[in-house]
């Protein structure tokens, strides 16, 4: 049976799934989908989500072949037709529920070695409608008996209208090899265009921690403290990611990984990072 968190709050109303990799199923404001959305308790695979965690790492792992500190890990290849390993593993976990009301809740996981992920880790996540704004956290201990590699971010699928447009600055984006790896680093100064028509799988370097996505049914704001900014959609899709994630895509292999945005935790160190999803009611229509 589905286990679904409905939480509402003013004009928003949002679906949490623990059972499902702790994702959100829909966010609404005032009925209006803001995230490509499923009726509460209906969704049956993460992978259709309106957004996910991304815990511990976010993006591919080439080839699905960790080397760290000299170790070669091998990982799980956990997406179908793909050669690599995508996203960490906390969408891929039942998370349990510490606390739940109406305008806030709170999911915790529990990770321990295994061929997904080598290392130990405990994770938790917050959600809270606060006014015009949904406010999310997203924190990792290492629970490892040594330094490990993280990397936190968020996979939200904005709701893509006709006449959707999405702004953000950025200072550099990184290019895309045929097999959705990246090659080298070019000067950018992000994006400000209409998303119909748009074709784009790129991390951003340095975005300003703010992006608006708006048309004739909402204007969104994204805002979150972590560096590095996805954006994917096709022209076929009615859906846009805008993934705010702490590091580049395949940092974790890099011997740079660091300076790419990987942080070193010790054991029993945590780490935290923030992200909202605002309407500006203004100009909602």
């Amino acid at each position: 049976m589905a286990q679904h968190l409905l939480m509402q709050s003013g004009a928003w109303r949002a679906s949490l799934r623990p059972d499902l990799g702790g994702c959100m199923e829909g966010l609404w404001w005032s009925d209006i989908p803001v995230l490509r959305s499923s009726a509460p308790g209906t969704l049956k695979h993460v992978s259709m989500s309106a957004s996910y965690p991304l815990v511990p790492y976010s993006n591919r792992v080439a080839r699905a072949q960790l080397v760290w500190q000299g170790t070669a890990h091998p990982l799980v290849k956990n997406f179908a037709g793909e050669e690599h390993s995508i996203h960490g593993v906390g969408w891929r976990k039942h998370w349990e529920v510490l606390q739940a009301n109406n305008e806030f809740a709170m999911l915790s996981l529990e990770h321990l070695p295994d061929a997904e992920w080598p290392f130990a880790f405990d994770a938790s996540q917050t959600f809270r409608l606060k006014n015009n704004t949904l406010e999310l956290t997203m924190s990792i201990t290492n629970q490892a008996g040594g330094d490990a590699p993280v990397g936190l971010g968020w996979h939200p699928y904005f709701t893509k209208r006709p006449d959707t447009r999405i702004f953000f600055a950025a200072q550099g984006m990184w290019g895309m090899d045929a097999d959705k790896l990246p090659t080298s680093l070019a000067p950018s100064t992000g994006l400000d265009r209409a998303c119909a028509g748009l074709h784009i799988d790129n991390c951003f370097e340095d975005w300003a921690r703010l992006a608006d996505l708006h048309d004739s049914a909402l204007h969104v704001r994204v805002e979150s403290d972590l560096k590095r900014l996805v954006v994917y959609t096709t022209p076929d899709k009615d859906l846009i990611a805008v993934e705010p994630v702490s590091h580049a895509n395949n940092a974790m292999n890099q011997p740079d990984a660091q300076a790419l945005g990987v942080r070193v935790l010790h054991a029993g160190e945590t780490w935290q990072a923030a992200m909202t999803i605002q309407i500006n009611p203004e100009l909602a229509l």
